[in-house]
């Protein structure tokens, strides 16, 4: 109670510096509107009386993580009715793309009288948490109403094992509300049972994002694009990266034009409010074009900034190798995931900092499909390494592939969880 009490107050004292940021306009991020008002608990009433599965994903990445749960869950179950609640407007935009699957809902924020609001209109049958967010007064007042609650995909890396390990509080409120907690691997069990977690309510999936589908339109607009691109020269992506990141994939793309005059980068940054300024830096020792700018592009194009969202698989199976961003800023990020670019076949370039994705990272690198650059040099040693030897990169993609689909079968398990 007490710990409720004082993490409440201190929300309440942060909660103008967090609305600050959730509701700034930036150039690319859509607009909340008149739904604002749902972060207060103020939800509409759902159109059906059955009690819906309540699916929460904070953002982006973790409602993509989502889909194919949704479309197992409602292919096994077409009755079953799915409310998804996203933090974020971003994550809404690719909620948008399960259309009638689901129904959104923004998650109010975690005040006891927004979430109290927000179960009374809902009335979920159970809570399913992507991931591991933990927010103490949703799960509170989600066990007072009785629903069950699970969290999937869950992850928890040493370093993040090291900062809840001082906050025996919250622990000791997970293990009394959280009903199960469906790992993706080993060793994030063996932390949240070292946490203090009950060992029976623990439970081993694999990764969600192993279960890779690529449709064959993502391959034939990818494919259309590169042929807009230029078939015959060297393409390559810089995916996701972060302010601080783009200076060296640019300096290391100077060096590859250095022997590679023809060229080719897609730098497509993490957050969509970042597209303006990276265009910008792009543009002052680079000829640059913007995919929203539906452009020709020639020969002398040196960079093509991918600046709209959810095409990011079209920009992969466009290009020959695959430069992971958010991994050379130190400990700032960590990473992001290479399942993708792997799935497609594209061998795969990442910082030293990956600690999000440890072990699938790690598991890429020991398969050869994927060598870590600490530096512009040595991104533009190991790119035209790639460039020079088409068998070398044929190679890496293929042990990329199928790495991938030897782990796949996490949403199977996960579903099975969820609908026992």
């Amino acid at each position: 109670m007490i710990f409720r009490l004082s993490y409440t107050l201190l929300i309440t004292v942060l909660s103008p510096f967090f609305l600050f940021g959730l509701y700034k306009t930036r150039a690319g991020k859509p607009k909340i509107g008149s739904r604002w008002r749902e972060h207060w608990g103020f939800t509409p009433a759902l159109s059906y009386t059955s009690k819906p599965i309540w699916i929460h994903a904070v953002s982006v990445g973790e409602t993509i993580a989502a889909i194919p749960i949704i479309h197992k869950l409602k292919a096994q179950s077409p009755q079953v009715e799915i409310v998804l609640t996203t933090t974020t407007t971003t994550g809404f935009e690719q909620a948008k793309k399960l259309g009638d699957l689901v129904t959104h809902r923004y998650m109010p924020l975690d005040f006891p009288f927004a979430i109290k609001r927000f179960l009374k209109v809902i009335k979920p049958s159970q809570l399913v948490i992507m991931e591991t967010e933990l927010w103490p007064n949703t799960l509170h007042y989600s066990r007072l109403a009785g629903v069950p609650i699970s969290l999937i995909n869950a992850r928890l890396s040493d370093k993040s094992y090291c900062g809840y390990a001082k906050l025996k509080p919250l622990i000791r409120l997970v293990n009394d509300c959280v009903n199960q907690i469906i790992c993706q691997y080993a060793n994030d069990a063996r932390n949240f049972e070292k946490l203090g977690i009950s060992p029976q309510k623990l439970a081993l999936s694999g990764s969600i994002k192993f279960d890779i589908t690529i449709s064959n339109d993502v391959r034939k607009k990818g494919k259309k694009l590169r042929v807009a691109l230029g078939d015959d020269r060297p393409v390559w992506i810089a995916a996701s990266t972060h302010a601080g990141e783009d200076e060296i994939v640019l300096a290391a793309h100077q060096k590859v034009l250095d022997v590679y005059k023809d060229a080719l980068l897609i730098l497509v940054p993490r957050h969509p409010e970042r597209f303006t300024q990276v265009k910008m830096l792009a543009q002052k020792n680079h000829v640059t074009i913007a995919h929203s700018s539906n452009k020709i592009l020639s020969g002398s194009t040196q960079v093509y900034l991918g600046d709209t969202m959810g095409e990011m698989l079209e920009f992969l199976e466009a290009s020959d190798v695959c430069f992971m961003g958010g991994s050379l800023l130190g400990d700032k990020v960590g990473g992001h995931n290479l399942l993708e670019p792997a799935a497609l076949a594209k061998p795969t370039l990442i910082g030293p900092s990956y600690f999000n994705f440890q072990d699938i990272t790690d598991s890429l690198i020991a398969q050869d499909a994927c060598k870590v650059v600490r530096n512009e040099n040595e991104l533009a040693h190991c790119l035209l390494t790639l460039f020079n030897d088409h068998s070398l990169r044929s190679k890496r993609g293929a042990r990329g592939h199928a790495f991938v689909k030897e782990n796949t079968g996490a949403v199977d398990i996960i579903v099975r969880h969820i609908i026992q």
